[in-house]
């Protein structure tokens, strides 16, 4: 939910500082084949000035930029302002004094000695910076470069291709040192920059924009070729029985450990369940040393990507419900999930359905009328989708036809209260659960016939405003109760909407605190800031509202309300920030392992395969150190993980994509593991 615009669309270009005025260039960034922003570069001599601009359902960074470049071509001066992705202000400086090279923005400052060519990493800038620093990139020993405020950029080509109608061969990029993930950027046959590849978003010049969908599905490729070969690499899978020794089963039905035990898995099942198992010589023996064995874990608020995928695994997560994507993208990354030729988790799939407005969001399908809405509902069914997923801008009166095509065929209802509806109207109207804690509560908060949510006011109103709710409300008490009744389930995502409250410039959440020491400098730096415009004298309000939340959470719990733990944030570690959230809220740990584990398998239907760790079921768990069931931290501490038998090591996955491990793994007998 937070992830910045430019770790899903760097881009490079090979950038000259001569001459007078050049044209302007114009870039459109589309995604799921409509456009949804834009890029205008203005040069002057030395000075470059940039206008981006990114508006998707109402949210999306707003950035002018003025660079200074020096006789090297080198970036020497940037001054930025703008708004964030959710509104807050953007203000951010760098320039070079002497041999120093210093910076200051809203959350931070510092200065270092310039011994070199270094690239400076904007917090919130436009993702021009890296169309400044490519040429030194390339220039630099081994395609790699220092950045500031620290870490590196590293630069790979990856593969030469044609593009639509253009003559002479383009080249794709490799940039790695952003994200967690390779971020892939296009030169034209000119050697200039021609385009900015995701399988999210694509960048290219206006006259390129028809060429959208063809370059998305080569950022398709290339994401699922990197992750391919690190699959080969980090995916351990044995011919032989693996056998765990000295480890407490979790029973998350009891919240109870065993007493130490063996267990085996082989053929992707678990095959034993005993103390003492005797396994023969050719079996892979791992040493538990006490830990616990806990069933693999469900993230059920996902908007899975290919480079998700490792560190779901690196968590524990081995099952993952996607809450909306590009619906061909998504599909063509499960079939190599599908295959274990890309590492993740299995991915339970929900189809995404939009009104058309000038808010709608662009993803999955945008209908523009209920008959298409309708059309579409069945188009997801035929394609085995498990429910559909209602967003912002649907005509509340589409809900209830909406709901009755879906129920009719087999699938459940979710998703956002629609814009000028309410948490209670789309129970009544067929919702089998609501997703996301603010949607549930903002009916309470605000004006629904007066006061639109398509904008990121549904995440202001929430923080000025929910402190005053009570629980004692009886419309709050009244929704409680006919959720409980037609067995409506909630999907809160409170982690993330602690994150939105609670951030401020230069500090760190309580949700982050526990996971970002470990992330590279540019993800450590970008989670540092304020995401909402929060008023001098509002800091107060807003964290007493981020309580409320926990307060309105504990009381579903308390009434019997089904929960499912979901991030739509980083993933993996996230999770685990849901986990602790729900337990800060009061919600006893125990409780949080079994809505985890077998609750969530039980709302998908996949309880007879998944959820417990029992003889015959699918080798889905994760084992950790200590006792789970006491304190849910302990999940971060993850050794070991299996995926239907295939074997991953936490530590060796988050070293493998630039994460400091949280953990240790196990000792492995019967095999050589580097």
């Amino acid at each position: 939910m937070r992830t910045p615009i430019i770790t899903l669309i760097a881009f490079a270009t090979m950038a000259s500082t001569a001459g007078a005025q050049a044209p302007p260039e114009r870039y459109v960034v589309v995604s799921n084949g409509e456009r949804i922003g834009h890029l205008h570069v203005t040069r002057s001599g030395s000075r470059v000035t940039t206008d981006f601009l990114i508006d998707d359902n109402g949210r999306g960074p707003k950035i002018r930029e003025i660079w200074r470049l020096g006789e090297d071509g080198l970036p020497r001066q940037l001054t930025l302002s703008g708004t964030s992705t959710f509104g807050s202000p953007v203000k951010e400086s760098f320039g070079w004094r002497g041999n120093r090279a210093e910076w200051r923005s809203l959350n931070d400052r510092g200065s270092t000695k310039a011994t070199g060519p270094a690239a400076y990493i904007p917090i919130d800038g436009s993702p021009y910076f890296l169309a400044l620093y490519f040429p030194a990139l390339l220039a630099a020993p081994e395609r790699r470069l220092p950045a500031w405020p620290g870490g590196s950029l590293r630069a790979e080509r990856v593969r030469d291709l044609s593009v639509g109608g253009t003559e002479g061969r383009s080249t794709v990029w490799a940039v790695w040192g952003l994200d967690l993930a390779p971020v892939f950027i296009l030169t034209g046959p000119d050697g200039r920059w021609a385009g900015a590849l995701s399988s999210s978003y694509v960048l290219v010049p206006e006259a390129w924009e028809a060429r959208a969908k063809e370059l998305n599905q080569v950022a398709v490729s290339l994401e699922a070729e990197t992750l391919s070969a690190l699959t080969a690499r980090l995916a351990h899978r044995w011919d032989r029985p693996v056998h765990l020794r000295n480890v407490r089963v979790l029973d998350p039905v009891t919240g109870t450990l065993s007493e130490p035990t063996d267990v085996v898995t082989h053929g992707g099942r678990i095959t034993a369940i005993a103390r003492d198992f005797e396994s023969p010589d050719s079996a892979i023996r791992i040493d538990g040393d006490g830990g616990t064995l806990v069933p693999g874990l469900f993230d059920m608020h996902g908007h899975y990507g290919t480079w998700q995928g490792p560190l779901h695994l690196a968590a524990g997560v081995t099952t993952v419900r996607d809450m909306g994507n590009d619906n061909a993208v998504l599909d063509a990354t499960l079939r190599g999930v599908e295959a274990g030729i890309l590492m993740g988790p299995r991915v339970v799939r929900s189809g995404f359905l939009e009104g058309r407005t000038p808010f709608s969001a662009k993803t999955g399908f945008v209908a523009d009328s209920l008959p298409d809405a309708l059309e579409k509902v069945r188009w997801y069914a035929a394609r085995g989708y498990q429910q559909v997923k209602v967003y912002n801008s649907v005509p509340p009166d589409w809900v209830a036809p909406i709901a009755a095509e879906a129920h009719r065929l087999g699938m459940r209802v979710a998703g956002h209260v629609p814009a000028f509806s309410s948490s209670p109207r789309v129970v009544r109207d067929g919702y089998d659960e609501v997703t996301h804690i603010n949607q549930l509560v903002l009916s309470f908060l605000i004006d629904t016939d007066k006061e639109d949510t398509r904008t990121p006011f549904r995440f202001t109103a929430l923080g000025l405003r929910a402190a005053k709710l009570s629980l004692d409300d009886p419309r709050l008490q009244q929704l409680v109760a006919e959720m409980l009744k037609r067995g409506v389930a909630h999907d809160p995502t409170i982690a993330t909407f602690q994150s939105l409250l609670l951030a401020r410039s230069g500090s760190v959440t309580s949700v982050d605190s526990a996971w970002l020491g470990h992330m590279p400098g540019p993800i450590q730096r970008g989670r540092k800031v304020a995401i909402l415009d929060i008023k001098p004298g509002e800091d107060a309000v807003y964290r007493a509202s981020s309580q409320k939340l926990r307060d309105v959470l504990k009381l579903l719990f308390d009434r019997g309300i089904r929960l499912l733990p979901g991030t739509d944030d980083v993933p993996g570690v996230m999770l685990h920030s849901e986990f602790e959230d729900w337990q800060r809220a009061g919600i006893p740990a125990k409780d949080v392992l079994r809505l985890a584990t077998i609750g969530s398998a039980e709302h998908l239907g996949l309880d007879r395969e998944l959820g417990t760790i029992a003889r015959g079921k699918r080798a889905d768990l994760l084992l950790v150190p200590g006792d789970p069931t006491q304190d849910v931290n302990v999940l971060r501490q993850v050794r070991l993980v299996m995926k239907d038998g295939v074997v991953f090591f936490p530590d060796e996955v988050h070293t493998a994509i630039g994460v400091r491990p949280f953990g240790s793994r196990p000792v492995v007998q019967g095999t050589l593991i580097p």
